[in-house]
């Protein structure tokens, strides 16, 4: 049986707190509302190109890549207000912070999320999340990768990972065996993609909104559903 004070809740941001699709939608629309529908299609395969090399969605390396041959572009430098003044905050889920909230009545919860050091945190404290978990966030390249560091900075009984993405819980399941509870939530492209529903081994919980955690108590999140 799982105690108070015993779990930490890890968080993922993108598509699980918030709409991180409907973000990459409205950028591509205002790339080719500024720049037309080539230039857009360009910036797109900047960003999947660095994607490969680095690991990572970099959405501002992309943007310093694709200035080349538009510098004298009246809309360029427009686009770095559009990146950092987003506004994140419109894009959470339904209630997301409210399950947030929820989850820290249960434990701790922490935001561990794979990105870039400096446009993820600004998406983090633009969206509210950031205060919602008292600053306790950690970006790494590859979060699967360094699940002894998360141990060391949020030592724990039990841990919890909720994220859209099911080949990553997966890894980390394997990892960290029956100290971990897996949760899939089935929001946006990842987790709607073929082959989502057949990763092994499977999630120990699946929701279909984030908002379904709230109805959540911590003997849901046992170690051995």
């Amino acid at each position: 049986m799982l105690n108070n004070g015993e779990v930490v809740f890890l968080l993922d941001v993108d598509n699980t707190l918030l709409d991180n699709d409907r973000f990459a939608a409205d950028l591509g629309d205002r790339l080719q509302q500024a720049f037309g529908a080539a230039e857009r299609a360009r910036y797109w395969t900047i960003f999947g190109r660095l994607r490969e090399q680095v690991g990572l969605a970099d959405y501002l390396g992309s943007l310093q890549a694709f200035r080349a041959g538009l510098d004298d572009h009246p809309d360029l430098l427009a686009m770095s207000e559009f990146l950092l003044e987003y506004p994140f905050a419109e894009r959470l889920f339904p209630r997301a912070l409210e399950a947030v909230a929820h989850l820290s009545t249960l434990g701790r919860t922490v935001v561990l999320s794979d990105g870039d050091i400096v446009f993820q945190p600004r998406k983090i404290q633009r969206s509210g999340i950031w205060d919602a978990v008292d600053g306790q966030v950690m970006i790494y390249l590859h979060k699967e990768r360094v699940l002894d560091h998360m141990q060391q900075r949020y030592p724990a009984n039990h841990y919890v990972m909720v994220d859209d993405k099911p080949n990553l819980l997966a890894a980390m399941k394997s990892t960290l065996k029956s100290k971990l509870t897996t949760v899939f939530v089935r929001q946006g492209h990842y987790a709607l993609a073929a082959g989502s529903n057949s990763v092994e081994p499977a999630p120990d919980r699946v929701i279909e909104r984030i908002e379904d955690l709230i109805s959540h108590h911590l003997s849901d999140f046992r170690e051995n559903p």
